[in-house]
């Protein structure tokens, strides 16, 4: 590759942005009707609008410029080194975060919604021992569970995926990222990406339902990984990152509209019986994932027109925002649980939670880094080493 390629630095930004962006989205989760670990006082729809406006597209948006970031690795160290820099990367942090930073979750889960009266460390000995029995109806805890780490999980298995393929396909990956990039102009840079979005959801939503579980998941698995896939394949076509540019006023436009259309209609279907929603259903998913599409063209395409920069600020968040992601979703459980003697007004709870999840989260990150043993538990390479600059260089893109 050549080294005075141009970098794609909005990539960088974007994921950074879009891992921040968690923290909100998971504290508006603790105050939504939606199903949730545990669950404010305060509950109720009044910003499951708001929560809308990301929920289609944001964890597809990190798949995509997860792959894009892979294609380049690929290329830079091959298929056997980033296997095996990945699994340690990826691994270990999933297995340190399954029994020491996600626990804290379900204990408080179990605590409300089931009244477990043990202590933690009673919990613990049932949690390592997989015990079945918290549940109410059909609805059980599976434990030990990986909770928000899913993400890092579903990484890892699609990075083997993808370098199996790049192996096998060897220089015909590129001819068919050439052929992909000439492909995708006009209006087929909406429509093609959107007709298997929206196919997968129509087809296969109700027979795989969300899991998170990796091996039942289907619908994610069609979603995510052609994402993931579209990502890896489009990186090194600077053309089509300016075309999605261009596009982007539009692309915002009817993103928008699409979330002015599904508002109405849940909250319409919430309580209907599915044989009255009849095809419309179906109709709604299509416009669920030219929502999500759209909204990802979008961000791409305002990041490439205005984040094409580097800065002191991108190398440090770019090292931080995986141990602040570990982290975040299990500081918020705590912090809630901690203020909800204070009996604060939503809003106000609800800024203090994001303000000390943001403070925590950066507070453990900086002592983290600092202890060479905890480092790889977090997900932080060693000083020095190749991958710790890896971390700290942006995604680049072929001359």
């Amino acid at each position: 590759m050549n080294d005075r390629a141009p970098r794609l630095y909005f990539l960088d930004w974007i994921r950074i942005c879009a891992f921040f962006l968690l923290i909100l989205y998971h504290t508006g989760m603790y105050y939504v009707s939606w199903d949730w670990h545990v669950k404010s006082p305060h509950a109720g729809s009044a910003i499951e609008p708001l929560m809308m406006l990301s929920s289609p597209w944001r964890l597809g948006l990190l798949f995509l410029i997860s792959g894009a970031a892979l294609s380049f690795l690929l290329q830079k160290l091959g298929g056997g080194a980033v296997v095996r820099q990945r699994s340690a990367r990826l691994l270990l942090p999933l297995v340190f975060g399954m029994f020491v930073i996600v626990p804290p979750q379900p204990y408080f889960e179990v605590v409300e919604k089931v009244a477990y009266g043990g202590s933690y460390l009673d919990f613990m000995r049932l949690y390592v021992s997989a015990y079945p029995g918290f549940c109410r109806g059909d609805d059980c805890l599976d434990m030990p569970t990986w909770n928000h780490l899913w993400f890092v999980a579903y990484l890892w298995a699609y990075t083997l995926l993808l370098a199996g393929l790049f192996a096998a396909l060897g220089a015909r990956w590129q001819r068919l990222s050439d052929w992909l990039g000439r492909t995708l102009t006009g209006w087929r840079i909406v429509a093609l990406p959107l007709a298997v979005l929206a196919i997968a959801r129509v087809a296969l939503l109700n027979r795989f339902p969300t899991t998170h579980d990796l091996v039942n998941d289907w619908y994610n698995h069609a979603n995510y990984l052609t994402l993931f896939l579209l990502g890896a394949l489009l990186a090194r076509q600077p053309d089509w990152w300016r075309r999605v540019e261009a596009l982007r006023f539009a692309a915002l436009g009817i993103a928008l509209a699409c979330w002015a259309i599904l508002v109405p209609y849940f909250a319409i279907t919430q309580h209907m019986d599915l044989g009255d929603v009849g095809l419309w259903r179906d109709l709604q998913r299509v416009i669920y994932a030219l929502c999500q599409w759209c909204a990802i063209l979008a961000v791409c395409g305002f990041g490439h027109r205005h984040l094409q920069f580097d800065s002191a600020k991108r190398h440090y968040l770019t090292r931080a925002v995986f141990p602040v992601y570990i982290l975040h979703q299990t500081l918020i459980v705590l912090l809630s649980q901690a203020l909800k003697p204070a009996a604060l007004p939503p809003a106000t709870e609800g800024l203090i939670l994001v303000v000390l999840t943001l403070t925590g989260s950066f507070g453990i990150f900086e002592v983290v880094r600092r202890v060479p043993p905890l480092r790889p538990l977090f997900g932080i390479a060693p000083a020095g080493e190749p991958a710790d600059r890896a971390d700290r260089a942006p995604v680049r893109a072929a001359a």
